[in-house]
């Protein structure tokens, strides 16, 4: 169970915490014990946090360097970035916004959590600073790639109904993606298999065995050597639709993942994005029992 936060919200940017497992005879202290577990944070930056209070127990007790680590405490700490951040040149759109739900319009390029090298330029961040919504949280995922419609919940005690729906996958999605004609193809049609974790860790691929995924695909139009594509998952696999589409021979235009991983440069492209869009969110809300409809604004 997630704790109670007692650190509020630092420019858009919620408390980390972590729970401490280890024993308590391997730390002498907490500034030994955060150096050890965060090696790509300085020494001196920990002290500085620590000086502003920005490092506490469960209780809310500022923890300094000399603090004693306790097996068992729960300490909360706000992550930061080493050096600047750079900015993503997109923004996103926000399509609706009632007591239970923000709708949001998700542009290429950005996160929808921070990980790895964002922070400020994710989307829950950037949305809990322009909405003030302190309790924002994703119900579902986009990967950094995909542009589209995102569902957030800002409300606990109506979160579970919203979070089981998608679980259940009792709403329909619809994404469009472009990519090269697929010939001598009636459409529409589903294309299922099984799919696993491949060799690298952030990659899938299918395997012969027993379908886990599925995806219904139809032709929109062509567009001279590229048709555009309506895609509509079944199932909920990682990439799902990006490792179907290049098992099919036609891999989504400025895919870097599938069917072959391109290195990765210093800097993202910004000219290429991946030409996945969700398209649609279609769901009966849980709670009024209303049918709910949202569609991007965004064209591929």
């Amino acid at each position: 169970m997630k704790p109670t936060a007692p650190l509020p919200l630092k420019d858009g940017v919620a408390p980390s915490y972590l729970w401490l497992q280890e024993a308590a005879d391997l730390w002498s202290n907490m500034l030994d014990f955060l150096t050890a577990r965060f090696p790509g944070v300085t020494e001196e930056a920990w002290r500085q946090r620590m000086a502003r209070g920005e490092v506490v127990n469960q209780d809310g007790v500022a923890l300094t360097p000399a603090s004693p680590y306790r097996r068992g405490d729960c300490i909360f700490y706000y992550r930061d970035l080493e050096g600047s951040e750079t900015p993503i040149p997109f923004t996103e759109q926000i399509l609706h916004q009632d007591e239970h739900l923000l709708v949001v319009d998700k542009p290429h390029f950005v996160p929808v959590i921070p990980t790895g090298r964002f922070l400020h330029e994710s989307l829950l961040v950037r949305l809990k600073k322009k909405t003030g919504l302190a309790d924002l949280t994703p119900i579902h995922r986009l990967d950094r790639e995909t542009a589209g419609v995102l569902i957030f919940s800002h409300n606990p005690a109506s979160r579970g109904a919203y979070q089981a729906m998608f679980q259940q996958r009792t709403m329909d999605k619809t994404y469009e993606a472009l990519a090269g004609m697929l010939e001598g193809r009636s459409f529409p049609f589903v294309h299922r298999s099984r799919m696993v974790d491949a060799d690298k860790f952030f990659l899938m691929r299918e395997e012969e065995g027993e379908p886990n995924s599925e995806t219904h695909i139809d032709l929109i139009e062509r567009r001279g050597a590229l048709g555009l594509y309506r895609l509509n998952p079944v199932t909920g696999r990682k990439h799902q639709l990006r490792v179907h589409m290049a098992a099919l021979g036609i891999p989504i235009v400025n895919d870097n993942f599938y069917p072959h991983v391109v290195p990765a440069g210093t800097a993202d492209n910004y000219d290429a994005p991946l030409k996945l869009l969700a398209r649609s969110i279609a769901f009966t809300d849980p709670l009024s029992g209303d049918v709910r409809y949202f569609e991007s604004l965004r064209t591929l």
